[in-house]
């Protein structure tokens, strides 16, 4: 057993079966590996919140778990739902800080009337450091990464509070999942190890602003996701101006790592667009996207842009406004006219400010809110 895990942590939630014996060997000493797995099934599957639950395991080695480790919480501090049912979630986090996370349901209904999708969108980052001039995370800027340990809790918090089971997740909340890489890949391992019965790879998506070297890295790591590119414009120039992480990666390089991507995992990758009125609505800006589309296997979400004015947004991004209607629609049928599979993403949670780039810690009153 490799007793030099990169992590040793207090906290024993998201370590993998390895790690967790490592921990427990340099604080307790040498425990048989299936304990290793039975505390493993108990932390991640079984959701314990305390060592006392896991009655599998001797009394002895509870009370010495209890006095060295931790087993991580996040706390909800509020709760807003929309009138489309989508729900916001505003943890604590133990050193004071906050993220959110929203669930959102599927339009689609079965025959009970229940939404076929539950979507949780997860926050990688407190904060975010990129400024894309379009997203109210950028408010904030960065105060931290998220540990391992805080990304899976959104998920089981998530489903403890609400008593229903997510069945698909998005790394679309707060910052930037490629800029907590360790912790973002680590807790995919555990999501979608089939030992635990969590989810499927399938049904998981990462997005990221374009970091070239880390999406090539992350083509390598085997882990059956989808990965999904947030593009938004189809010159260098505009994508300069709305996500200043194109001047250091522009998009000749951010193409070429998502073909690898696509050379390596064999899935097809997604391309994000939020559409904003007079400046990548055009005719023009259709055929280059098509193009860009017809490159490999993909699919594109055209996004309606969702108001940021609560942030106080200065320069661009107070400018920035929603296509209208009609452009959104013709924008759609030329990019299918092109042959690119299209999607068209929801404005789901815009009421209670939960939409596609609206994550800010806002806690505004509004028409239907649950506290805690």
């Amino acid at each position: 057993m490799n007793r030099n895990p990169k992590i040793l942590s207090n906290d024993l939630l998201g370590l993998s079966q390895p790690e967790i014996l490592a921990a427990i060997y340099s604080k307790i000493g040498d425990i048989p590996a299936y304990r290793g797995k039975q505390i493993y099934q108990w932390l991640h599957a079984k959701r314990a919140r305390s060592f006392s639950e896991m009655t599998q395991l001797p009394a002895d080695l509870r009370s010495l778990l209890d006095e060295q480790f931790t087993i991580g919480t996040i706390s909800l501090a509020h709760r807003s739902m929309s009138e489309d049912g989508t729900i916001k979630f505003l943890f604590d986090l133990s050193d004071g800080f906050q993220i959110e996370s929203v669930l959102i349901p599927s339009e689609m209904r079965d025959s009970k009337g229940e939404a076929r999708r539950k979507t949780l969108c997860l926050s990688t980052q407190v904060g975010c450091p990129l400024d894309c001039k379009f997203c109210a995370t950028a408010s904030m800027k960065l105060k931290r990464n998220l540990t391992t340990s805080e990304i899976l809790q959104q998920y089981f918090e998530v489903e403890r509070l609400t008593g229903e089971r997510i069945t698909n997740v998005v790394y679309m909340g707060m910052g930037e999942p490629l800029l907590n890489y360790d912790n973002v890949v680590r807790s995919l391992r555990i999501l979608t190890d089939p030992e635990l019965d969590i989810i499927g790879s399938k049904r998981i998506t990462v997005s990221t602003s374009g970091l070239p070297e880390e999406i090539r890295k992350f083509a390598h790591e085997k882990l059956g996701v989808k990965l999904a590119l947030s593009l938004h414009a189809t010159t260098d120039e505009l994508r300069s101006k709305l996500m200043p992480i194109n001047r250091a990666h522009p998009i000749k390089d951010l193409l070429e790592a998502m073909d690898e991507y696509y050379k390596v995992t064999g899935i097809p990758v997604t391309y994000e667009y939020i559409l904003f009125e007079g400046l990548n609505d055009s005719d023009a800006d259709a055929r280059r996207l098509a193009k860009i589309a017809r490159r490999l296997p993909s699919k594109v979400n055209v996004i309606p842009f969702h108001r940021i004015d609560f942030t106080n947004p200065v320069g661009i991004g107070a400018e920035l406004h929603p296509a209208t209607d009609e452009h959104f629609i013709r924008f759609n049928d030329l990019l299918r006219a092109e042959g690119v599979h299209v999607m068209v993403r929801s404005s789901s949670g815009e009421d209670i400010e939960a939409a596609c780039g609206q994550l800010a810690l806002s806690k505004l009153p509004h028409p239907i809110a649950i506290g805690i």
